[in-house]
């Protein structure tokens, strides 16, 4: 059996207000870094890279009909993304497949002049930093 070190995130779960257009946003964002499809049901479905999985689900118990991602909770989640050209290349491509950037005209370096990354946000208003090894 495979040790998972202590703290390594499991699974993270985001609620959503519309499911197909986050099965084929976060689909292809996940695609892109190396998650292969895990797991479907009629409310939400999953992807799956070594032991951590992403769940997207559109759920009754939602209170809301948008993210606000400048409202107390998770602001944001961060990917290792591989090289820096792997970054570019998703950013490239990210706006044709929901994906826009933002800090555009700081990038790569709007996390500081030591930090490579590219911040995307999504139809729904999600926020993902795509960080170069």
């Amino acid at each position: 059996m495979r040790e998972v070190p202590v703290g390594s995130i499991h699974h993270l779960e985001i609620w959503v207000p519309f499911l197909e257009r986050a099965r084929e946003e976060w689909g292809w964002l996940l695609g892109e870094l190396g998650y292969e499809p895990f797991q479907e049901w009629p409310t939400g479905c999953s992807w799956k890279l070594n032991g951590t999985y992403v769940v997207v689900e559109q759920t009754d118990a939602i209170t809301g009909t948008s993210h606000r991602r400048t409202d107390p909770g998770v602001n944001h989640v961060a990917f290792h993304a591989g090289t820096r050209e792997n970054v570019d290349r998703i950013r490239a491509l990210g706006a044709d497949a929901g994906w826009y950037e933002m800090f555009e005209s700081k990038y790569p370096h709007a996390g500081g002049p030591d930090h490579y990354a590219a911040y995307l946000l999504n139809t729904d208003s999600y926020e993902v930093e795509l960080v170069a090894e």
